[in-house]
């Protein structure tokens, strides 16, 4: 009943006009607006050392994020995906605080406690991570020290996109990143039912113009190649929002940048499997940030892993 309803609007469109093709933008915002999960415990409710800290972002609005202090290692800023929030990404950052590691996690627009904005994008998550490595970069003690990007989904398509236009990034872990906004919108329209042409192709028009970016400009396949420092992609197996495809394709286009490439057993979220796949996690951040500390740490990583990707 709803693909028919969709489909009837355009169709209606060129009798009608303007109201009927209003009516259908106003829908498709709606449907693909991110779901605001709240942030339900505090730092001390979870037994984790930290402080709450807030994140001057784009547009006047406020991101709200938590400040993990861990050492002197190095910084992992963490960027959750669409519809979640940073307390679903603290069962990563705990054991990551432990082993000597600040992290930072924030809540993106529109997610968790952060301010609302017009509407949530792939790029404007890379602007909050921006916001947050500005904070990071403000904040006493930390202009020397090293810093990673993690992120999950459109969490992990925004560090890379981040990571490829800076040269001050240590390493990169995606988790669960897609290939292509295309593919994404492709899949979304076959789960509501809607074909393609004419319809899916003026969605994914439409979608382009509002967010401001062509979707070849930003998609991981072509950023990747354009990371300069070590990346490290994992992806569950048994990922059915995003197929392990998507992570196959994007190690295939890494292009020069030093990659590996870890499936493990798990769907989207990882979090049945994450927690046994800490110490390469960790093992990876050692080699790409502490090595890349001197002028030979690109170099030894790289040939750590017996070539520029490996493949698990």
């Amino acid at each position: 009943m709803e693909a028919a309803w969709w489909w009837a609007l355009p169709l209606g469109m060129v009798s009608v006009g303007g109201g009927l093709l209003h009516l259908f933008h106003r829908r498709l915002r709606v449907s693909l607006a991110a779901p605001r999960v709240p942030v339900t415990h505090t730092l001390a409710a979870h037994g984790v050392t930290g402080e709450t800290v807030t994140i001057a972002s784009r547009r006047g609005r406020q991101l709200v994020g938590w400040w993990l202090p861990g050492g002197s290692r190095g910084t992992v800023v963490v960027t959750h995906g669409w519809g979640a929030n940073r307390e679903l990404l603290l069962p990563l950052a705990r054991p990551l605080q432990a082993a000597g590691w600040n992290v930072l996690l924030f809540d993106a627009r529109n997610h968790g406690d952060s301010d609302p904005d017009t509407f949530s994008s792939m790029p404007r998550f890379a602007e909050d991570t921006e916001a947050a490595l500005a904070w990071l970069s403000a904040r006493p003690g930390m202009a020397d020290i090293p810093v990673a990007l993690l992120g999950h989904s459109v969490g992990a398509a925004a560090v890379l996109l981040v990571a490829s236009q800076r040269n001050d990034i240590g390493a990169v872990v995606s988790l669960s990143a897609f290939a292509h906004p295309d593919g994404m919108m492709r899949r979304w329209l076959a789960e509501k039912g809607l074909p393609f042409l004419p319809l899916g192709w003026y969605v994914l028009r439409y979608v382009e113009r509002v967010v401001g970016h062509c979707f070849d400009v930003i998609a991981p396949l072509n950023t990747l190649p354009q990371v300069h420092c070590p990346v490290l992609l994992v992806h569950g197996r048994d990922d059915h929002v995003i197929p392990p495809s998507d992570a196959e394709r994007l190690y295939a286009s890494r292009g020069e940048t030093p990659t590996r490439l870890h499936l493990l057993p798990g769907d989207h979220d990882l979090s049945q499997h994450i927690q046994a796949e800490l110490p390469e996690l960790l093992a990876f951040l050692d080699e790409a940030l502490v090595e890349s500390a001197g002028p030979l740490g690109l170099e030894a990583w790289i040939n750590s892993s017996g070539s520029a990707g490996l493949q698990g």
